[in-house]
């Protein structure tokens, strides 16, 4: 299928798919490679790794967590 033909059909789509559509071409642009989320989460590891290795902040169990989670949603 073509760029015009895709074109031509989306402009024939009802005013609120039209917007639908824009929004997830736009966002496709905007979205961050893999290799951009691995090395942004990899920096985030490791700034945590050295909260905690410097006793800036306390790790908290993983069993407080579910339960405050838990709690939360109910």
């Amino acid at each position: 299928m073509d760029l015009q033909k895709i074109e031509d059909e989306a402009l024939h789509l009802p005013k609120e798919e039209r917007a639908q559509l824009i929004q997830r071409l736009v966002l496709s642009l905007d979205a961050p490679s893999e290799e951009e989320l691995r090395s942004d989460w990899l920096i985030e590891a490791r700034r945590r790794a050295e909260e905690l290795d410097s006793g800036s902040v306390q790790a908290v169990p993983s069993e407080e967590v579910m339960r405050k989670a838990r709690a939360l949603i109910r």
